[in-house]
C-alpha cells in the first residue's frame, strides 16, 4: 500500500459506530459492578488489561491518522502510520482476541449461562456472544478499510479517489468506535466478572496454557 501523495482531499463527515450499543449508552450500561482494582486482579486478567493499554495507544494513533487524512493530509507519514496500525492489528490484536476466545471466554460464557445471565429470547445469548461478534466485526472492518485505503492510493481518477476515501474513512471510524467500546466492556464488565466468579486455579490454568503456547511459538 502506497498512500504517498500531496493532493488535497476533502473533509469527511463522521461515521456512526456499529457496536451493538451506540455511545454514549455503551459507556453507561444499566449496571456496572464495583470495580476491582488492577492490583487485585489475577495475573491472567492483568495480562489482558496490559495488552489493552497498548491496543488503546495504537487505536488513538490510528484515530489521529484518520483526522490527518480528513484535513487533506495524505503523505508518507500518513502511509507509515496506517501501516503501523494494520501491522499491529494483524500481529498483536488478532492474537490477543484468539487468546481470549481460547481461554477465558468459554469459561465465562458457561458461568453466565448456568447463572441465567443471558437473553430471554428463543436464541439465548450472553455478553461473551456479543464480544465474540465484535471480534468478527473488527476483523471484517479491518480488512475492508485496509483494502479501501490501498485502492485509494492506486486510483488515478480524482472523483473515484474522493468516493473511495470517503467510504474508507467512515468505515475506519466505525472500526475505531467498535474497538473503543469493546475494550471498555472487557475492562469494566467482563474482567470484573471473571475476577469475582472464576476460581484462582481456573485462571492460573488458563494463564499457564497461554504461556505454554507463547513459548512454543
Amino acid at each position: 500500500m502506497n498512500m504517498a501523495t500531496n493532493e488535497e482531499e476533502p473533509q469527511i463527515d463522521s461515521g456512526a459506530g456499529l457496536s451493538p450499543f451506540s455511545p454514549p449508552e455503551a459507556y453507561n450500561p444499566p449496571k456496572i459492578d464495583e470495580q476491582i482494582p488492577y492490583e487485585q486482579m489475577h495475573p491472567l486478567l492483568q495480562m489482558f488489561i496490559d495488552e489493552h493499554k497498548v491496543y488503546s495507544e495504537k487505536l488513538t494513533a490510528f484515530e489521529e491518522t484518520l483526522q490527518m487524512m480528513e484535513s487533506g493530509r495524505v503523505d508518507k507519514e500518513v502511509d507509515k502510520r496506517l501501516r503501523d496500525f494494520y501491522s499491529h492489528f494483524d500481529n498483536e490484536i488478532r492474537e490477543h482476541n484468539i487468546k481470549e476466545e481460547k481461554t477465558i471466554f468459554p469459561v465465562i460464557s458457561k458461568k453466565m449461562n448456568e447463572a441465567g445471565d443471558h437473553s430471554n429470547g428463543r436464541e439465548q445469548f450472553n455478553a461473551i456472544d456479543v464480544l465474540e461478534d465484535e471480534h468478527t466485526r473488527a476483523l471484517q472492518l479491518t480488512a475492508v478499510t485496509f483494502n479501501l485505503f490501498a485502492l485509494f492510493s492506486r486510483i488515478p481518477d480524482e472523483k473515484s479517489r474522493i468516493i473511495i476515501l470517503d467510504v474508507a474513512l467512515n468505515k475506519a471510524k466505525e472500526l475505531v468506535e467498535l474497538l473503543k467500546v469493546h475494550i471498555f466492556r472487557e475492562d469494566t464488565i467482563i474482567f470484573n466478572y471473571a475476577q469475582k466468579n472464576l476460581s484462582e486455579s481456573e485462571m492460573t490454568e488458563m494463564l499457564n496454557k497461554v504461556m505454554e503456547e507463547t513459548d512454543g511459538n
